[in-house]
């Protein structure tokens, strides 16, 4: 961990690409940059029309010409292109002219525990093309732990939970490095998706896409528990006549409908402490799982995770953020690693 922190002290900038949420923060600036990773662009012009908030309320209210796109997907950048042209229009050209002048600019960018070689490559490709001339690999738990000021460099052990839109991403960290890891396919948009299949199979109604999340805020209260509201007025188009209509949904089978993605997630954090070593598990039963990412927020996820481990379970203070504060404490050389020294007789 010496060796990459001495390279991240001479960054001068870092990415979070997520598949919902870009994130940049600049070396003295701090986080300039957190908008959706969503761009609209004119399909007859091929001209970069909105890009962040603006372009995500465009989401299903564009005309044919107007195409909204997304160029990150399951935290991979899909769209290398794409990705370089919504990150420079978020910087924006002050910011830019100011990257520019150094010397040898150097980036830093988020990834995904388990991301393969292409998109690994696919990051590097999209920093290059803001003119980055050494781009910087960092786990994405590693830098979401530092985020959350947990004890990463010491030889106790540290189980952050990375709950991204796409996937979530589980690791028990000690001495600075990954002990044991694994990603689930199951995210905020599995959570999404199982609430729009429930609604239109039980209740023949369509949501608008921009309505999953209120939804969701509308189980709060309790959210998951059944201490939550009993019922729950949604707004949507009828499947089969098209036109606009409200129906009154039992919101413990939503409930019900959340909690069959999250069983992946249940089962993953129980694979994580299967292939974790004993002493390690003992210290876990003390400090139990830090949460960090957007999706953390969702209402009743920790208490369904304390109740299915038995372990103390926390929320950071700003999960959707921690990866790329952990990014640029290691940037402004916040971050001091542990110094192990090779014995000699």
């Amino acid at each position: 961990m010496t060796a990459s922190l001495d390279q991240l002290r001479r960054c001068h900038f870092a990415v979070d690409l997520g598949a919902a949420r870009s994130r940049v923060y600049i070396k003295g600036a701090g986080l300039v940059v957190d908008q959706p990773s969503v761009a609209a662009v004119n399909t007859r012009t091929g001209a970069l029309i909105a890009v962040g908030e603006l372009a995500e309320r465009m989401t299903g209210r564009t005309p044919d010409y107007i195409r909204v796109v997304r160029p990150v997907s399951g935290g991979s950048v899909v769209d290398i292109e794409m990705a370089q042209r919504m990150l420079r229009q978020l910087i924006g050209d002050k910011m830019r002219r100011t990257l520019r002048r150094k010397p040898f600019l150097r980036g830093a960018a988020c990834t995904p525990h388990d991301a393969d070689p292409l998109a690994r490559r696919a990051t590097i490709e999209t920093l290059v093309g803001l003119g980055a001339r050494r781009v910087e690999l960092v786990d994405t738990l590693i830098a979401a732990a530092v985020g959350c000021e947990l004890p990463v460099e010491r030889p106790e052990a540290t189980m952050v939970m990375v709950c991204g839109a796409a996937a979530t991403q589980l690791a028990v960290l000690s001495l600075g490095s990954i002990v044991t890891a694994q990603r689930v396919p199951v995210g905020g948009e599995a959570v999404d998706h199982a609430i729009v299949q429930h609604l239109r199979l039980r209740h023949d109604l369509q949501l608008p896409s921009q309505s999953v999340r209120p939804l969701q805020v509308a189980l709060s209260g309790n959210g998951l528990t059944a201490q939550g509201p009993a019922f729950t007025d949604i707004h949507g188009r009828d499947v089969a006549t098209g036109l606009a209509r409200s129906v009154r949904v039992n919101t413990a089978a939503v409930r019900d409908a959340i909690q069959t993605p999250l069983t992946a997630v249940l089962d993953g954090v129980g694979k994580v402490l299967r292939e974790c070593p004993p002493d390690l598990v003992a210290d876990l039963a003390d400090r139990g799982i830090v949460m960090v990412g957007g999706s953390a927020l969702l209402p009743g996820l920790d208490q369904m995770l304390r109740q299915a481990t038995g372990m103390p379970v926390h929320i950071a203070e700003r999960p959707d953020v921690c990866a790329i504060e952990g990014l640029g404490a290691m940037l402004e050389g916040r971050i001091q690693p542990l110094e192990l020294h090779t014995l000699t007789g």
